[in-house]
C-alpha cells in the first residue's frame, strides 16, 4: 500500500518568481524534500478555469507560457513531465461518483502555476503530472467540497499540489521592491489571519474570507485563493505546517502549507520577516 500523501499549498508567486523569488524557491525544494515520493501528482491552479471541473488526459503535457512583459528567459523554459490520463480518469470517477460532473481534455498543458513550482519541486520532471481546473463561478464552498473529494488520492500515491496566492491585489505590488523590502501592511495582515484561521482549523472562516477584514482587498477576484481551499478541503483537518518566504514584489505573500505527515509537522515555520 502507498504511503498516505501530504497535501500541499504553494503561493507561485509572479511568473518569474524562479528568477526573482529565492526564498519561495528554497521553499518549494524543501517542501518536496519531505514529501514522500508520489507515483502522480494532480495540480490545481488559479490559471485553469472551466464551467465545470476538468482534468487533462494529455500524455505529454506541453508547457504553457500564459503571460506577458517578464523576461524571455521565462519563455525558453520547459518542463516536459509525462502526463497521468489514468490518473485523470481517476479524479473524473472521484467527482462523479460524489455528484460533480466533470470533463475531460484531450490535450491541456501546464500553466504556469503548475510548471513554475514543479519545476523546482521534481526538476527532473519524471512523475506523471494532470491538472484539474477550478469550477468557474461555483463559490468557495465548491472549491472546498471538490477538495474533500479529492482526499482519497492520497491514499493511492497521489501529490495533490494546489497552487495560487495567500493575497492576490496588483494594487498592493511594487514592481521595483527588492528583496529585504518590508512587506505591504495589509497583505501580510491578511496573511497571518489565514495562518491564524488554519490554525484554529476555521474553515467557515476560510470559506467566508471575502467576509473578513481585508478579504475582498486582498482578493478583487477568488480565482487565486480557490487552489488553497480545495487544499484544505482534501486535507481533512490534519494538522499543518506553515511557510514563509519573503514577499514578492512587496504585495504577493508566498506563503505556502503542507499538511499531513504529522509527525514532522513541529518543524519551526520559516520566517523571514
Amino acid at each position: 500500500m502507498s504511503e498516505r500523501m501530504p497535501v500541499i499549498f504553494v503561493s507561485h508567486g509572479a511568473p518569474d518568481a524562479l528568477l526573482k523569488a529565492p526564498d519561495a524557491v528554497a521553499c518549494w525544494r524543501e517542501i518536496a524534500q519531505r514529501v514522500p515520493e508520489p507515483t502522480g501528482i494532480l495540480v490545481v491552479s488559479a490559471h485553469w478555469e472551466t464551467r465545470q471541473p476538468t482534468v487533462s488526459l494529455s500524455g505529454a503535457p506541453e508547457t504553457i507560457h500564459d503571460f506577458g512583459g517578464f523576461s524571455p528567459v521565462l519563455h525558453r523554459m520547459q518542463y516536459h513531465a509525462p502526463g497521468a490520463p489514468a490518473l485523470a480518469e481517476r479524479v473524473v470517477s472521484l467527482l462523479s461518483s460524489a455528484g460533480m460532473v466533470a470533463d475531460l481534455h484531450p490535450s491541456r498543458g501546464l500553466d504556469h502555476g503548475a510548471w513554475v513550482p514543479l519545476s523546482v519541486m521534481y526538476p527532473h520532471a519524471n512523475v506523471p503530472v494532470t491538472q484539474l481546473s477550478l469550477a468557474r463561478n461555483r463559490g468557495a464552498a465548491t472549491q472546498f467540497e471538490l477538495g474533500k473529494m479529492l482526499a482519497p488520492l492520497r491514499e493511492e500515491g497521489i501529490l495533490i499540489l494546489a497552487s495560487g496566492a495567500i493575497t492576490h491585489n496588483f494594487a498592493w505590488l511594487d514592481w521595483h521592491a527588492e528583496g529585504d523590502q518590508a512587506p505591504f501592511p495589509k497583505a501580510l495582515a491578511f496573511s497571518e489571519w489565514v495562518a491564524e484561521r488554519v490554525t484554529e482549523k476555521d474553515f467557515s472562516a476560510l470559506i467566508e474570507y471575502r467576509c473578513a477584514p481585508l478579504g475582498s482587498e486582498s482578493h478583487p477576484t477568488e480565482e487565486h485563493f480557490l487552489p488553497f481551499l480545495v487544499a484544505l478541503g482534501a486535507a481533512g483537518g490534519e494538522a499543518s505546517q506553515r511557510y514563509r518566504p519573503r514577499f514578492s514584489y512587496g504585495g504577493l505573500s508566498m506563503d505556502a502549507y503542507r499538511w499531513g505527515n504529522s509527525a514532522d509537522v513541529v518543524l519551526a515555520e520559516k520566517i523571514n520577516d
